[in-house]
């Protein structure tokens, strides 16, 4: 069902390098992390699993910076709370092509990215632009199925 898609550690420095960041051990870990889930992870999940590494306001902007460079796409779960995943290959600081849908588990509110299935083409009245379309499937995960 779902692809994880694997990138090497030795590939995060090359990945930075390419969008124009700076090398450093702090965005070198918050990529760790988020390459190594199955589902998105949250920025408060996120600041319990680094503890003290790396202090809120940096995770805030490294954050930041990854999304605006295409490295990680945001997805809300259903308490409204941004969570990041990992974009695919070719996406860039112009155009993300992360455009499929996304499963958010109504029982531990993970978010998966089912990138096999694709969005619809909309067709905008004249003078619309869309900037970005989200399709949220809602369900159980095959974690909180098991405890059914």
């Amino acid at each position: 069902m779902m692809e994880k898609r694997i990138i090497k550690q030795e590939d995060f420095a090359q990945l930075l390098k390419q969008n124009g960041l700076k090398v450093t051990p702090h965005r070198l870990r918050v990529l760790e992390e988020i390459t190594q889930k199955d589902a998105a992870i949250s920025q408060p999940d996120l600041e319990k699993t680094l503890g003290k590494e790396i202090d809120r306001v940096t995770l805030y902007r490294i954050l930041a910076s990854f999304e605006e460079k295409g490295i990680v796409h945001k997805i809300f779960d259903l308490h409204g709370t941004a969570t990041y995943a990992a974009c695919a290959p070719g996406c860039s600081q112009n155009h993300h092509h992360d455009q499929h849908v996304h499963f958010i588990c109504s029982v531990c509110n993970s978010v998966y990215c089912l990138e096999e299935i694709s969005l619809p083409k909309i067709q905008l009245p004249a003078k619309f632009n869309m900037q970005s379309l989200a399709i949220n499937a809602v369900g159980l995960c095959a974690d909180c199925q098991k405890e059914d």
